[in-house]
């Protein structure tokens, strides 16, 4: 009996799932960026798998991200602290920062909570660009930080729960793709793609033959009067709060005028449609820089964190000019937020792709330094990039991109835009991009770039910084600033094939077949 009760068992053991094994910490975070911190904050459980200890770590984050916001308030409540305009900016960035963190951690927990295998890619890609966000927002909290000179500067107060919090963050990114995150997660099959684009329910169509879109409600602003809201601002007021998007968009009409008012679409307001009448007949515009006591993060004329948002046939201006530096036109941290037929308009950091997935398409964008940066996964697809003239003896360079982790899924992909200039830009030098963090990532592909981008294509940030660990890619390209013979010989430059080239196409890297068509936005899936 013993031996039929033994081959019973092995027959078991074969036949049905095993449990799970158990993995050491040294293990698990020998593959994290910060070993030596993970070991000292994963529990010593010998019966703890990856999932446990991925659980675990992300419960450390949430209260990470709640401890440094009670910290933040402190200072903001203590006179010291709060007396300066721009010192005030700063801590209030962090504290909202830091609520989207707790929001974005706590999702991430309630789905992994019960299941050690995630139902769908789709699931995968959520949850990373969720956490990769985490490590986006606590490094623009401590950018905002460094950026003010004060004797009264909490930063070195903070320093250590914000480094703490960012390796935290950091090992459970880490843990998740390790453990939740398929090796399958970025090859996605044409029966996906065809099954993501089915849209049949009633509503507007916002090109010939293309998809039709869902609305639930709709208003009318007009500057004039005669319509629901004389400002932009009153309408998104209006808007329900926290729907899901099943009952379709709460499309915001804003007719031709000028809106000189800055728009700020708040997190409650989820799967927000906004409509103009063309680019520069429906303008939003504003002035707000550094130079007059902002972070550049709230520099925007319009700013947009709800999830879902789509911005349609309109102008987005910042025209506090190139001598106030760094002054946004548009900041996105919305997740699924998406772009068509707008024109975004500033000089320095004109468009702040901040955070998680984002598309643009056919949309005009101006500036000159670093004018499209941040670190979000974001695809900008038949687009027009016109460099302008900056101040005298500085150069453009279109691209800075953010990425800080090895682990995040972020990156900027330039697909079949134009790039020519606005104006004369004289003797004006412009390049592609230059790594503003360690893991900067930009791909340019299938693109028309003129004779106005320098021959070596890219510069440096400063000295060395990132030259060997940043991925900087082109594909295909065309016109006279794409011949790549005088390109950089950074270990981080790569011409590469296409092969390499898809994934970073809307289907592999922003996962664009699972959102785009209820937006009735057109895109190519691949290349």
């Amino acid at each position: 009996m013993h031996f039929l009760a033994c081959l019973v068992s092995l027959f078991l053991m074969l036949c049905i799932p095993c449990p799970l094994v158990s993995a050491s910490k040294d293990t698990i975070c020998n593959d994290t960026p910060f070993p030596s911190f993970c070991k000292s904050i994963l529990p010593s459980n010998d019966s703890f798998s990856i999932y446990d200890h991925g659980r675990f770590s992300i419960n450390q984050s949430i209260s990470s991200a709640k401890s440094l916001m009670s910290l933040v308030q402190g200072f903001l409540d203590h006179q010291d602290f709060a007396s300066s305009e721009n010192m005030i900016h700063a801590l209030e960035d962090c504290t909202l920062l830091e609520s989207l963190n707790v929001d974005y951690l706590s999702k991430t927990l309630e789905t992994i909570r019960t299941t050690n295998a995630l139902a769908s890619l789709e699931d995968e890609d959520n949850l990373l660009t969720l956490l990769s966000a985490t490590l986006t927002n606590q490094q623009t909290c401590l950018d905002g930080l460094q950026s003010i000179s004060s004797p009264s500067n909490p930063q070195s107060t903070l320093q250590s729960s914000l480094f703490n919090g960012t390796m935290m963050y950091s090992v459970s990114l880490a843990i998740f793709r390790h453990g939740w995150v398929s090796a399958t997660r970025q090859r996605r099959t044409l029966k996906e793609r065809k099954l993501g684009r089915k849209q049949t329910s009633p509503g507007l169509v916002l090109y010939p033959g293309g998809n039709v879109v869902k609305v639930s409600q709709t208003v009318v602003v007009n500057a004039s009067g005669g319509g629901d809201f004389r400002t932009i601002s009153d309408a998104v007021a209006a808007a329900p709060n926290n729907t899901d998007g099943s009952n379709g968009f709460f499309v915001i009409r804003a007719l031709a005028g000028t809106y000189d008012e800055y728009v700020n679409i708040a997190s409650t307001k989820k799967y927000l449609m906004m409509i103009g009448d063309g680019i520069n007949n429906t303008i939003i515009t504003g002035n707000r820089s550094v130079a007059d006591n902002f972070t550049t993060f709230n520099t925007a004329t319009l700013i947009v964190t709800g999830q879902g948002f789509v911005g349609v046939n309109m102008t987005i201006r910042n025209t506090a000019g190139a001598s106030n530096y760094q002054a946004v036109a548009v900041r996105s941290n919305a997740d699924t937020s998406t772009f068509y037929r707008c024109s975004f308009e500033a000089y320095q950091d004109t468009l702040y792709t901040h955070s998680l997935r984002q598309f643009y398409r056919e949309c005009d964008i101006y500036g000159t330094i670093d004018f499209i940066f941040g670190n979000a996964a974001v695809v900008f697809q038949n687009c027009n990039i016109f460099p302008r003239l900056p101040i005298q003896g500085q150069y453009n360079t279109i691209t800075a991109q953010g990425r800080t982790d090895i682990n995040q899924n972020t990156g900027t992909s330039v697909q079949n835009c134009s790039i020519t200039v606005a104006e004369n830009l004289g003797s004006t030098a412009t390049y592609l991009g230059r790594p503003w963090k360690q893991y900067s990532r930009a791909v340019y592909m299938q693109s028309f770039m003129d004779s106005l981008i320098d021959p070596v294509g890219w510069i440096a940030w400063s000295g060395d910084f990132a030259l060997n660990t940043s991925y900087y890619a082109e594909f295909n390209n065309s016109g006279p600033g794409s011949n790549t013979s005088s390109r950089v010989t950074w270990e981080s430059f790569h011409i590469i094939n296409a092969t390499d080239a898809v994934n970073f196409t809307v289907s592999n890297f922003i996962s664009g077949a699972s959102w785009l068509p209820a937006t009735g936005v057109p895109y190519n899936a691949n290349l």
